[in-house]
């Protein structure tokens, strides 16, 4: 009723908006007519218009135009898109450690099929960091990308550069997966949960801190089934199907949200929110958000650049509503590194946290402490604001670049006496970005 009522006001069609997704410092949006938008850091191709330009607001991506993509997920610095039609997923941006499928390394700047699969009919993608899954509708699960403590489930911990079948999940059929930095997570249909790989502060849920190079199952409080798992950089949040919220992990700035910046071990009921039913999570960086049944936000965490929405800068360690203009319902949610994005159940995207690469995509490069509406977006937008299209032809534009053609050499961001082999990384905190400059390349 509310999309009728504004383009009746606006005397121009109000174009739905179907998903959203948020890296590092990117952003996308799936549309009605199957438009495809991206915006924001474009360093490595990941906005998938041709070039390493920044866009500081929405910006269609013709080349998917016509391919009728359904589902878009964003890792850190790439992004893949999946077309149920042509049983065929499409990757794009940093190439490192074969986060793309293709076989090698290279950055894309335009989206590629991935060619391994082909065919595959899929249920849903997850993005980390480096490393990527897919779950098909018969509930197996494809993993590819980095794999330096195990993250994709494999039984080792080399690097796959393209997907490959994760064979502990033989005979047990997967609903979802979820990948952080370093570690994975996953529910399957009877309600189990999983985790592997990079297990430092937790964030398994096995009691323990060690990695896990395959699947292990996580023992429940209440053997309560599960339905739904997201993680952030180094926790993990999962959702009964009671809507009960538990996470585990690294709460170092109360991304866990249990009042404490205490670490857990294994999967912990979040208290403050139980009287509410979770539909929805998501974890960034070091932020977490919650959405209820009713349309209610709540955000926790680091809140720096004020990711979490609530109107300061001050770390929450505990809940906090965010609020919306006219007390709008929230019906979507995803997290960034340090933004944060929210579809309104009046076909309205609002964005907030760090915009310094224009990833909030207002057109402007600036930080937000609350919930702004993307006025080109958002049916309660500024009357007839076009969505700007590439001026790329991706027939013409940059399709792959060689890592040896391109590297950021960060000056800053090691450690002194620091060696090359522990930036490539083994979990060390002192190999996470402490700042929106490009992380070090090898």
């Amino acid at each position: 009723m509310a999309e009728e009522e504004a383009s009746e006001v606006s005397g121009a069609p109000i174009r739905r908006v179907l998903l959203i997704s948020a890296g590092a410092s990117h952003s996308v949006a799936l549309l009605s007519e199957n438009v495809f938008c991206s915006w924001g850091r474009g360093e490595d191709g990941q906005l998938g218009h041709g070039d390493a330009e920044d866009r500081l607001s929405p910006t269609h991506l013709s080349a998917l135009d016509g391919h009728e993509i359904v589902s878009v997920t964003c890792g850190a610095d790439h992004t893949i898109a999946y077309s149920d039609s042509r049983t065929q997923a499409y990757s794009w941006g940093w190439g490192d450690f074969g986060r793309l499928g293709h076989g090698n390394s290279s950055d894309l700047f335009t989206p590629q099929p991935i060619k391994a699969l082909y065919g595959l009919r899929i249920r849903q993608i997850a993005c980390g960091d480096s490393h990527c899954l897919a779950v098909t509708m018969e509930g197996e699960v494809q993993s590819w990308g980095r794999n330096q403590n195990g993250q994709l489930g494999l039984g080792t911990t080399e690097d796959s550069l393209v997907p490959q079948k994760i064979q502990a999940f033989q005979g047990i059929s997967v609903k979802m997966v979820a990948a952080g930095a370093e570690h994975t997570a996953a529910v399957t249909e009877d309600g189990s949960l999983y985790g592997w790989g990079w297990g430092r502060y937790g964030n398994l849920g096995l009691g323990d801190r060690n990695d896990r190079l395959v699947p292990e199952k996580v023992s429940m409080v209440n053997s309560e089934k599960m339905v739904m798992v997201a993680c952030g950089w180094r926790h993990t949040i999962s959702v009964s199907s009671l809507g009960r919220l538990y996470t585990y992990g690294w709460s170092k700035y109360g991304q866990l949200g249990h009042g404490d910046f205490e670490d857990h071990l294994v999967p912990h009921k979040l208290e403050a929110l139980s009287n509410n039913f979770i539909c929805e999570t998501a974890g960034g960086w070091r932020h977490t958000m919650a959405l209820t049944s009713d349309g209610k936000l709540y955000g926790w965490g680091w809140n720096k650049f004020g990711q979490v929405g609530v109107g300061d800068n001050i770390d929450h360690c505990s809940p906090v509503q965010v609020k919306f203009p006219h007390d709008q319902k929230v019906v979507q949610i995803t997290c960034g590194w340090r933004h944060t994005l929210a579809v309104t159940e009046r076909q309205n995207v609002f964005s907030w946290g760090r915009g310094t690469n224009g990833q909030l995509g207002h057109g402007e490069s600036i930080d937000r402490n609350v919930p702004t509406i993307i006025e080109s977006l958002s049916a309660d937008g500024s009357t007839g604001l076009q969505i700007e299209s590439s001026k790329v032809d991706p027939a013409t534009g940059k399709t792959w670049v060689s890592p040896s053609e391109r590297y950021a050499v960060v000056p800053d961001e090691t450690v002194r006496g620091q060696t090359s082999a522990s930036v490539k990384g083994n979990g060390n905190d002192v190999n996470v970005p402490q700042s929106d400059v490009k992380r070090v390349r090898f």
